[in-house]
């Protein structure tokens, strides 16, 4: 009964990317921390994340292999440094980052939720 919820692609993906969202926010934290240190180079998910999980999903047989996928810090190599110290970060950016992690990261935890709901529901048969 447990099982299929929690071991579906769905709930699995979902669990991921949350890990991701919760360390994309430690990263946005340090950048803004460190906006004034020189040489200091902006931080975030690197990008072979995504590439795992684009990989592993198209496999066929994510939740298998979920727990292998890890999101990491790296720096961002995207991003060139417009001061002369160069730090990289720039404080309009990782605001409006950290927006937009905290909505995927509501979002990613409603998903999850709702799956706890689903058992919920199934054990005890109530919705309330």
């Amino acid at each position: 009964m447990i099982a299929p919820i929690f071991n579906s692609d769905h709930y699995q993906l979902a669990r991921k990317l949350l890990d991701a969202s919760v360390l994309r926010e430690e990263a946005i934290a340090s950048n803004i921390a460190n906006a004034e240190t020189p040489g200091y180079q902006r931080l975030d998910i690197a990008p072979d994340f995504a590439t795992q999980l684009k990989a592993q999903l198209a496999s066929g047989d994510f939740a298998a292999h979920a727990d292998h996928i890890r999101p990491q810090l790296a720096a961002d190599l995207t991003v060139r440094s417009l001061r002369p110290d160069g730090n990289t970060v720039e404080i309009e950016r990782e605001l409006l980052a950290m927006n937009h992690n905290a909505v995927q990261h509501e979002f990613l935890t409603e998903v999850v939720s709702g799956s706890l709901k689903q058992l919920k529901v199934a054990i005890t048969g109530r919705t309330a």
